[in-house]
């Protein structure tokens, strides 16, 4: 008998820290969702959604554009770039019926997604696929002959797995686009069925607009899938992803730290003083030239803690960010002296 598939994972501390910072927002929210504020920031943060896993795969019609679709005026672009939207739209206003965790249902959503957009809609690629960047391949998914028993083995550990559902549908996301069942449209299947497993823990990731957040660091979203790829788990995509969820329920930190600081965050609040410092500062001051090792083990647990701030929160991806500590911070900093 073959012993049902385990994604490799690990939980670190850093995932620990947020994904109970991610909880306290998540009820914060919550008790804000039936407002009528609310009801209009749905629609925006649906469009915006839309926008921004579109542009990751090279759309270029801005949330304007895109309302204007959604009102059934006419836009003048590609007409490719116009049916993704079209067919977002649809998929998007289906999304309450479908199960996560059922195959065919994940189908359903690729044909109506990627509807006059590739040849076979809904179907599973029968040919090898290569993710690239620029003219390099940077992951060979594996062979069409195994990516049936793949997905199916990916769907039966959904189905009975225990873990969190944010840790869930990390791991899910990770493994679909490592698996890269369809010709095209994985990114943005990917992304929209993490959506979907969050939106059955908690009904406002259904109009979070985590996506948009994807967007704004691109860069960081790939090296992550890459970054896991090689050490053979999907925890560093597990933090970047977390980090993004965290950003798209908002950046201002809890008031009480209930958390424990790991080595790597010690090291980072003892290096800082009073100042404010830039993420290339701050790696330069710990002597490291990995950035994603920087951003999972050290920037985003501190800044999910309490213990730092961005001096530009509203603008998170601002190239004039930078990182100060906060009052809980200096103290954690002055108990480590």
């Amino acid at each position: 008998m073959v012993a049902p598939y385990s994604p490799p994972f690990a939980i670190t501390p850093a995932i620990v820290t947020l994904i109970a910072d991610i909880a306290e927002r998540v009820g914060q929210h919550a008790q804000a969702a039936d407002s009528a504020a609310a009801l209009r920031l749905r629609r925006i943060n649906r469009i915006r959604t839309i926008q921004g896993s579109l542009a990751i795969e090279g759309n270029t019609l801005s949330e304007q554009q895109i309302t204007a679709i959604l009102e059934g005026k006419r836009v003048i672009a590609p007409p490719r770039e116009v049916q993704e939207v079209r067919n977002a739209l649809l998929a998007y206003d289906r999304f309450a019926t479908w199960n996560p965790a059922l195959e065919d249902d994940l189908l359903a959503a690729h044909a109506l997604l990627m509807a006059g957009l590739v040849e076979r809609p809904g179907a599973y690629r029968s040919g090898g696929v290569g993710v690239m960047s620029g003219s390099v391949v940077v992951h060979m998914a594996p062979p069409a002959s195994r990516v049936r028993g793949l997905m199916e083995g990916l769907f039966d550990w959904l189905h009975g797995c225990e873990v969190h559902p944010l840790i869930a549908s990390c791991v899910f996301h990770y493994e679909f686009e490592f698996i890269h069942p369809f010709d095209d449209g994985n990114g943005r299947m990917g992304r929209l069925w993490q959506s979907l497993i969050l939106s059955r823990w908690k009904p406002l990731f259904a109009d979070l607009p985590v996506e948009s957040i994807v967007h704004a660091h691109q860069d960081d979203y790939y090296r992550a899938l890459a970054d896991s790829t090689r050490v053979g788990a999907s925890t560093p995509f597990i933090a970047f992803m977390l980090g993004v969820i965290r950003e798209a329920l908002g950046a201002d930190p809890p008031e009480q730290v209930t958390v424990q600081a790991t080595e790597q965050v010690r090291r980072l609040l003892a290096s800082m003083g009073d100042g404010c410092y830039s993420a290339k500062s701050l790696m330069m001051l710990l002597r490291l030239s990995h950035r994603p090792t920087f951003l999972y083990d050290y920037l985003q647990p501190a800044l999910a803690a309490g213990w730092l701030e961005q001096t530009h929160p509203d603008t998170p991806t601002s190239p004039r960010q930078q990182y100060r500590l906060t009052r809980s911070g200096k103290q954690v900093a002055q108990d480590l002296t």
